[in-house]
């Protein structure tokens, strides 16, 4: 089944086709709207009135705050340092490693094909350019691009300098400071 019984979903969640995405164990925010082959694990919790677009894959331990636009294809992840074995050789169990949680916040917009490390916060308002690999924290309103991704400067979208101030940031749009490099 796609979409598990535990999973929580908001009031007028859309799901373009239900029988094509792999929701379980996770929390979908009032009038979010998914796309076709997402998949979002046990954990992980999506706010209201965010697009998660297709072949996006959200793992256990992300949080995607409210008003968050998510493109096709962006990929989380949650282990810090993957390995299929042990050190002796042994297949890696769940005792082995540990969830790195990751945070998107409110009102950030995330291009496709991203790739989001884990351990890391995305603040509000921030914007994450197509292609990028995220490795470092991302202040709030701050626009990111390439491999690894860097500053290129900062969001001017009246929605995302909002969300910045709303969540008090010390680095919002409107205060008058340089945005530190990543």
């Amino acid at each position: 089944m796609p979409i598990a019984k535990d999973v929580q979903l908001g009031r007028n969640v859309r799901i373009f086709h239900p029988d094509l995405v792999n929701l379980y164990g996770c929390s979908i925010g009032d009038e979010t709207r998914l796309g076709t082959f997402v998949e979002i694990q046990e954990g992980a919790t999506v706010g209201a009135r965010c697009k998660i677009s297709s072949h996006s894959f959200l793992c256990e331990g992300v949080t995607i705050e409210d008003a968050v636009f998510i493109g096709h294809g962006v990929m989380f992840t949650n282990d810090k340092y993957p390995r299929a074995t042990t050190a002796d050789g042994q297949p890696q169990g769940p005792a082995d490693w540990s969830v790195q949680p990751t945070l998107v916040g409110e009102g950030a917009s995330i291009g496709s094909n991203a790739t989001i490390l884990c351990g890391i916060s995305i603040g509000a308002g921030a914007i994450v350019g197509a292609g990028a690999v995220v490795t470092k924290d991302v202040p709030a309103g701050a626009v990111v691009a390439g491999v690894p991704a860097r500053i290129l400067g900062r969001a001017r979208a009246k929605h995302a300098i909002e969300a910045a101030d709303r969540h008090g940031h010390a680095d919002s749009p409107r205060r008058p400071r340089a945005i530190k490099s990543i």
